[in-house]
């Protein structure tokens, strides 16, 4: 096994000709926070880009953002955060819950995972903020697509479709984001004691609304708990996030307040603690446990959430969460992933997606990590690869591309 460790785009290029050259399948790492997830690459090599790292191009008053593949996600924010400004999209660091060190993501991998957090249901994900890519394909030829001002949209779908394809594609060398100004304050309005239909009910309320509630999500009595730290109160909370200058925060909680009084109890939590809140709803914190009990990311329409969640408790055990409005739902298992009764709900209950982020490598050999394709998109999917990686060198198996 071999573990190769460029140091610039031009030593990437050479080892992944050397991989089509000699027909060896390649495993792409950054660091190593969400090697896990997926199934196990089946390759005796290494690309680590640990060392292709640190910050290109970063124009604060253009908005625009460039770095190298392997550069710390914690970096990247941390000079974001100097001249306040960050990633619109809010996105979450799976570490925790994987069992590994918080921080340690890269940007690199950040494009491959099109991660996101609470901000999804305004902002959107990775996806609609990368503006360019450098990357190298697994036929061996170096590309570059997209820029870096946001008006240049040459390329813009290919640096699209680089995200979420979990390394399958490409191996990403540089990548190029917009990035926004931060909010000046944001406050967290909490509703007490709600269950998770009438959760439901509150958050489509406050999201019609005017407003502009920048995150919702609910949080039953199981795992409520596991907040108390960020100034929540016992028992179950709907919480709804509202971001901005402080005068207009204030009038849009008043708002709610008045929108929202019919529900029950309702409270507020001041500014730091909101943060520490939403970045614990973001990394899913309730379920970093130390174990590997099964964790499945599920999405669905918002209204039909806590409909599959009932409806799953009537087949199998599991502790839920819900984010983005309910359309996000994080499913812990008791036992099995149970990964069938799942995804029939979902079909049930009007489409959607399940991944199964955490479970012993035992569990996921036999169970569909991401979630099947129907047949017109798996075609599709596989013309794609033909495309970029005809001799599935890169990650092979890690999204069943077999």
């Amino acid at each position: 096994m071999t573990d190769f460790t460029p140091s610039n785009a031009e030593e990437v290029l050479e080892i992944v000709q050397w991989t089509v050259g000699e027909e060896e399948p390649i495993e792409i790492v950054g660091h190593g926070s969400k090697r896990s997830i997926g199934h196990a690459v089946q390759a005796a090599h290494t690309l680590d880009l640990s060392r292709l790292a640190g910050i290109t191009l970063y124009e604060p008053e253009e908005l625009v953002l460039s770095a190298r593949a392997g550069t710390p996600l914690a970096e990247i924010e941390a000079e974001l955060a100097r001249n306040r400004q960050e990633f619109a999209f809010e996105p979450m660091d799976y570490a925790p819950l994987l069992g590994r060190e918080a921080g340690r993501g890269t940007i690199g991998g950040l494009l491959s995972a099109n991660l996101a957090g609470p901000r999804r249901i305004k902002s959107g994900a990775a996806r609609d903020h990368v503006l360019g890519v450098h990357a190298v394909s697994g036929r061996g030829e170096g590309f570059k697509s997209g820029g870096r001002v946001v008006k240049n949209v040459t390329g813009y779908d290919l640096s699209k479709g680089l995200a979420g394809a979990w390394g399958t594609l490409a191996v990403t060398t540089d990548v190029t984001f917009k990035v926004l100004p931060a909010a000046e304050t944001e406050t967290t309005l909490c509703i007490s004691g709600l269950d998770d239909a009438e959760a439901a009910a509150a958050m489509a309320m406050a999201m019609g609304s005017s407003a502009e509630v920048s995150a919702a999500a609910h949080l039953p009595e199981g795992v409520v708990g596991r907040f108390l730290e960020s100034g929540l109160q016992n028992g179950a909370q709907t919480v709804l996030r509202v971001e901005g200058f402080g005068p207009s925060v204030d009038y849009r909680i008043d708002l709610l307040f008045h929108l929202l009084k019919s529900y029950g109890a309702v409270s507020t939590i001041d500014v730091d603690q909101s943060r520490l809140l939403w970045r614990e709803i973001r990394d899913c914190r309730p379920f970093a446990d130390g174990t590997t009990a099964p964790v499945w990311r599920v999405s669905v329409a918002p209204s039909q959430g806590h409909l599959l969640v009932d409806a799953f408790r009537r087949a199998a055990g599991a502790n839920a969460f819900y984010d983005w409005q309910g359309g996000l739902v994080w499913m812990r298992m008791e036992a099995d992933p149970e990964a069938e009764v799942l995804r029939k709900l979902i079909a049930h209950f009007g489409g959607g997606h399940a991944t199964l982020v955490r479970a012993p490598e035992t569990v996921k050999a036999g169970t569909p990590v991401f979630e099947p394709q129907p047949p017109a998109l798996a075609a599709l999917s596989a013309r794609l690869k033909e495309q970029f990686d005809p001799k599935n060198l890169l990650n092979p198996g890690r999204m069943a591309f077999t």
